[in-house]
């Protein structure tokens, strides 16, 4: 006998709040009621029962009005809006994002004295975003019930998806709040998802340090590594598991498993952009992703783990040496880029500048000194520091080079680039964009401007040679960070004039 489901997900009315702790809990009361009852329905709805008319719930929302321009004095770049007036955003997954919230809202309140406002927003949860990680119910409905799931719940919006707010393009109509935040929930919901396809690991195990690779050996390297942290149970390190793709759990050695560690499985094939995960307790850890070849693939993985609000992003890799003067295994640390990848022309228009943070390139400088032991001299024949190009095209080497205008070869001697690859700026700029702090140190693998190609002899040497260090001198500039605080990493230089509270 079929049943009727209920339609809606309880209201709740905005409260006011005047403590961080509180606000979250309300905010995970709403979120927790709305996505059980969407899972309700649709569990009953695959099952055959009926459904009337449309199921919703709704996301929770914070709100602060202030009629003053006055706040409190602070080092930080964010915590505060810009001034009078109301401003709101859309929140989702409190059990990952409690902390985040928490600090943000601690701030609000301490930097505006007012309250929190938060309540049932008008804007619907997707009822695929609601299902748990192993749940993947809409699979066994058959296809007339599942044509028709569009008009019973509410599906994924991609017009309440856009980064118009982060590319300082969204203006709200009359009337209207301001945004406190970023990302909408939704946004943030379909990029957890999309982390899920393109790394192979849930968005919880993802750490606040981030490192890009285009090339395997650095996470061959980087695997080796997490495992031989986890042997070692002496507490030398504050690293306390490993997660592979397929969200394969290894604990450090002396710590028990965790509930869900059973569930995970090596995947039958890698996904597009595995990421691998050195977690520690307070997620001040470090994920690796293996980005692969290109702009395209970069752009796709920062938009997502952008949500995330991680502390810093860094791309070590391989690139193109520019400069006779360059040796193979070289360091190249990016101060400056000429974007020539043209994935973000749309987003962040190429006469905008992308500044080098000085808190990533003295971590990274410092790390390098580190890890090799050099100075001086020593160090500055090492590592160069200079501009780096990155282009859309893997074969620009064959492009004309000599008696032509807008020749490779010239637009990189006008341009003072001392390297070239396919991924930094673009990591680079989307950090900019994101307010994610970023850096680049690559290593010279190839000088083909110079006649020096990569042939297997040549590669297998410099691999060896290099690749382990190169990877060390990224976790020691990860450790540099981490050990100065993040209160001085999120720079001003990434905050625009009416700059959105949220970090």
């Amino acid at each position: 006998m079929a049943h009727h489901i209920s339609f809606d997900a309880p209201f709740v009315a905005p409260a006011r709040f005047d403590d961080p702790a509180a606000a979250v809990e309300r905010v995970a009361s709403i979120y927790e009621s709305g996505v059980a009852h969407l899972r309700s329905a649709l569990q009953r709805y695959v099952a055959g029962d009926d459904v009337a008319r449309h199921v919703r719930a709704c996301y929770p929302f914070v709100r602060v009005r202030t009629d003053t321009v006055a706040r409190a004095d602070s080092r930080l770049s964010y915590g505060f809006v810009a001034g009078p007036g109301m401003y709101e955003t859309t929140l989702t997954r409190p059990d990952l994002f409690g902390d985040y919230y928490r600090e943000q809202f601690r701030l609000l309140l301490q930097n505006h004295q007012i309250e929190l406002e938060i309540g049932t927003s008008s804007q619907p949860i997707p009822v695929h975003f609601s299902l748990a990680e192993q749940e993947h119910l809409e699979g066994h409905l058959e296809p007339g019930r599942r044509q028709l799931l569009r008009d019973r719940f509410d599906l994924p919006d991609l017009a309440a998806m856009d980064d118009g707010i982060a590319n300082g393009t969204y203006e709200p109509r009359p009337g209207e709040p301001h945004p406190l935040a970023l990302f909408t929930a939704p946004r943030v919901d379909y990029s957890l998802h999309r982390l899920r396809h393109y790394t192979g690991t849930r968005p919880e195990h993802f750490q606040n340090f981030v490192l890009f690779t285009n090339y395997q050996f650095y996470i061959d390297e980087f695997i080796e590594l997490g495992h031989e942290y986890m042997a070692d149970g002496s507490g030398a390190h504050d690293y306390v598991a490993f997660v592979e793709p397929g969200n394969v759990v290894t604990r450090r050695a002396g710590l028990p498993p965790e509930p869900g560690d059973e569930l995970g499985a090596e995947p039958p094939r890698l996904p597009q952009m595995p990421a691998y995960h050195l977690v520690r307790g307070d997620h001040a850890g470090i994920t690796m992703v293996n980005i692969g070849v290109g702009p395209a693939n970069a752009k796709t993985i920062t938009d997502h783990i952008a949500v995330l609000r991680p502390h810093a992003w860094i791309m070590l890799g391989h690139c193109a040496g520019l400069r006779n003067s360059q040796q193979l295994g070289d360091y190249v640390l990016a101060h400056g880029y000429v974007r020539e990848d043209h994935v973000l022309d749309e987003d962040l228009p190429l006469w905008v500048p992308i500044p080098p943070l000085a808190e990533i390139q003295l971590a990274l400088a410092g790390a390098v000194a580190d890890v090799t032991q050099c100075s001086g001299y020593e160090l500055k024949r090492l590592m160069r520091t200079g501009t780096v190009a990155s282009t859309d095209n893997r074969n620009w080497e064959l492009l004309p080079s000599h008696g032509m205008a807008s020749s490779p070869e010239r637009r990189f001697s006008q341009s003072r680039a001392i390297a070239l690859d396919m991924e930094s700026a673009t990591i680079a700029a989307n950090g900019f964009r994101f307010r994610v702090p970023y850096g680049t140190l690559l290593c010279v693998s190839d000088k083909p401007l110079h006649g020096e190609i990569k042939l297997p002899g040549m590669a297998d040497r410099f691999y060896r040679e290099r690749v382990d260090q190169h990877l060390r001198i990224g976790i020691r500039a990860i450790e540099r960070l981490r050990e100065e605080g993040i209160d001085r990493l999120h720079s001003r230089k990434l905050r625009s004039f009416a700059e959105v509270a949220f970090q």
